[in-house]
């Protein structure tokens, strides 16, 4: 079981834990997952894409891959956890999805509460999912990051190169996606970008 406990630098900043998600996690989930998105991605994905978004429909989802995250291939779901337990950030990784890429892992999902961002804490849970990609031998890693996403920003400043750009039809809507990409995520770490702790 992997087992992290980082404490962030700045005294003013909460002590946080990052850890597997488990079952009983999916409602703190699904409200860190619409949240972010409702913030994120208002005024670039359709309003009714946004108000439509069920936390129930959410956690369904979240509890299907977490009781599926077992297996040695499957998705890896962790949670950060602020000073009083609460789930504040979510985070997934596994195998590249796009088998004609030369990246072995991929992050799926970053998301960090709104009110929590811009704190350390998706540097943090990042270098979670690299550390967790590393263990099940990825050496290098990418993610998609819709280019509209202010957010993108955060993986440039973490090491990560931008390698590829597509276009998806979600909701109706034609969507630029970039992707930035890590060709050794143990260097990543070793350089503090992003930081273990």
């Amino acid at each position: 079981m992997i087992l992290m406990d980082f404490s962030l630098l700045c005294w003013r900043k909460p002590i946080t834990r990052i850890r597997p998600a488990k079952e009983e996690d999916v409602q703190a989930i699904a409200y860190v997952y619409v949240e972010t998105w409702r913030s994120t991605y208002a005024g670039i994905l359709p309003d009714k894409v946004l108000v439509e978004m069920s936390p129930e429909r959410q956690m369904v989802m979240w509890a299907r891959a977490i009781r599926h995250a077992d297996g040695p291939a499957e998705e890896k779901i962790l949670v950060l956890e602020d000073d009083d337990g609460t789930v504040i950030g979510v985070g997934s990784a596994g195998f590249n999805r796009d088998r004609a890429c030369t990246y072995g892992g991929e992050v799926y999902t970053l998301y960090v509460h709104p009110d929590h961002q811009n704190q350390g804490h998706g540097e943090h849970l990042l270098a979670g999912l690299f550390d967790l990609m590393i263990a099940q031998s990825y050496d290098a890693a990418v993610i998609w990051v819709l280019s509209l996403n202010p957010s993108r920003f955060f993986y440039e400043v973490m090491g990560g190169k931008r390698v590829g750009e597509r276009e998806e039809k979600l909701w109706g809507t034609i969507l630029s996606e970039n992707a930035y990409g890590w060709e050794d995520l143990e260097a990543a770490l070793e350089s503090g970008r992003p930081r273990l702790g």
